[in-house]
């Protein structure tokens, strides 16, 4: 038996964590209305941080520099973020949330932890807790 006989598409790692993300996005927008998962984790990680800038941002959701631009923008044209210039570095640009922002991402995350839930459904707690962190290690 070759290799390429022996190789299972739905045996690898990569097909499997891509179908389970295509999962979670889709019980994701089943459960948040009006925002996508970068636009959430963005707001998420604002109302954990405060104002950052872009870059940072970017870095904190894993998100490359064209994907976080691309983001912010959106959720400015809805009225979720700001931008200002940072005191300390008038080069840089500080994304904030705005009020209606604190309140999306507080209507949001209880839809957002419902999607968790419906998401991890299959597993018992236990199950959850492994899963996680192998996530968590891999990454």
């Amino acid at each position: 038996m070759t290799k390429s006989d022996a190789y299972q598409l739905s045996d690898q790692v990569g097909y499997n964590l891509r179908r389970a993300n295509q999962r979670h996005v889709a019980i994701f927008a089943k459960h948040v209305q009006g925002l996508t998962p970068t636009q959430f984790a963005v707001l998420a990680r604002l109302r954990e941080c405060g104002a950052l800038s872009q870059n940072k941002l970017g870095r904190l959701t894993a998100m490359d520099s064209a994907t976080i631009k691309g983001v912010v923008e959106r959720l400015r044209a809805k009225g979720l973020v700001q931008s200002s210039a940072d005191q300390s570095d008038q080069r840089l640009r500080l994304v904030d949330l705005t009020a209606e922002g604190r309140t999306a991402f507080d209507v949001a995350l209880d839809q957002a932890l419902a999607a968790r839930t419906e998401t991890v459904e299959r597993l018992t707690e236990e199950e959850v807790a492994v899963f996680e962190a192998l996530l968590a290690k891999l990454i």
